[in-house]
């Protein structure tokens, strides 16, 4: 289904700021704080590797569960409160951009098989629709290429474990009376 240009030509209204406000429906509220949090510590990150700060941040979602984050560790750094903070060069600063710019790079990665599994998924719904199929796994398998036949392979295996697995449940559940 494509979407229908704006009226300024584009696709969609983007990016769009959100009023400081309660987020009434639950699960949006969760996947807000999930979001923020993230922000968050990419922010707290950024801000220790530039500029060498010793940051902890602690923050209790909705339901009570404690995350916290660090740099070096939320651990050292709330230990700086009953003693002195150490000498900047103390912190092995090197090694923190190291971990930092690995993981920018994992990040990148992990983005790029996103979007190439994305990609075969596309692959494999147009073949799916241009036989005229209803399911997934009835796609015509020589209209795909090689690059999308061994993920197609898995996911069927992945397929016939999660039946067979479901095959075993039933099978051991007494019938209801």
């Amino acid at each position: 289904m494509a979407s229908l240009p704006l009226d300024n030509g584009k696709k969609t209204k983007g990016r769009q700021r959100r009023e400081n406000r309660r987020v009434e429906n639950r699960e949006s509220r969760q996947v807000t704080f999930s979001k923020r949090k993230a922000g968050i510590w990419k922010k707290a990150s950024e801000l220790a590797v530039l500029c060498h700060a010793s940051i902890a941040i602690v923050v209790f979602s909705e339901s009570g569960k404690a995350f916290a984050f660090g740099s070096p560790s939320a651990d050292a750094v709330l230990d700086y409160v009953d003693g002195p903070v150490p000498a900047a060069d103390e912190v092995e600063w090197e090694a923190l951009e190291a971990l930092f710019r690995e993981t920018e790079e994992k990040g990148k990665e992990v983005a790029a098989e996103a979007a190439r599994m994305s990609a075969i998924g596309e692959k494999v719904v147009e073949v799916q629709t241009q036989a005229g199929k209803q399911f997934w796994w009835e796609a015509d398998v020589g209209a795909l290429g090689v690059a999308e036949l061994p993920v197609f392979a898995k996911a069927l295996e992945r397929l016939m474990d999660n039946v067979g697995r479901r095959v075993d449940k039933l099978l051991s559940t007494p019938p209801p009376q």
